[in-house]
């Protein structure tokens, strides 16, 4: 049996989902430059479903942690470390995505699962989901 104790498992998933959040922000900027040229607060708002106040809280937090900068009326933009943890971000979410997939989960259920997985995988987990799928393939 697994010799860590239990309450370690769930300051993991406590910790995942501090880092949630800012995840899935710098993932969808990243997302909207790369389709759209720019990101907008109101554009994060409609993608997230909330509003652009709570969008401005999220995004003074990534300037805060160095992760975005924002220029009035130009959007708002990456850092270079915010750069890096959104291809980070795009890359496991990839990985999930086609895990479950292959695994046979319907797309219209796969999509938003994958949104949720991807932010509790530990780095030895998405090797081995990248393993199973190098698998698949030979």
């Amino acid at each position: 049996m697994n010799a860590i104790p239990k309450h370690e498992h769930f300051k993991r998933v406590r910790q995942d989902h501090q880092t949630e959040l800012v995840e899935d922000y710098v993932e969808e900027i990243a997302h909207l430059h790369a389709t759209h040229g720019e990101a907008r607060a109101s554009d994060l708002a409609e993608r997230f479903g909330v509003s652009v106040a709570a969008v401005s809280k999220v995004v003074t937090r990534l300037k805060r942690d160095g992760l975005a900068m924002a220029r009035p009326y130009r959007g708002i933009f990456l850092t270079e470390p915010g750069e890096q943890l959104a291809q980070r971000v795009a890359i496991r979410h990839d990985i999930v995505l086609r895990t479950l997939l292959k695994l046979g989960v319907p797309e219209d259920v796969a999509r938003p699962d994958a949104e949720g997985i991807e932010h509790h995988c530990s780095p030895e987990t998405v090797t081995a989901m990248q393993r199973f799928l190098k698998q698949q393939i030979s």
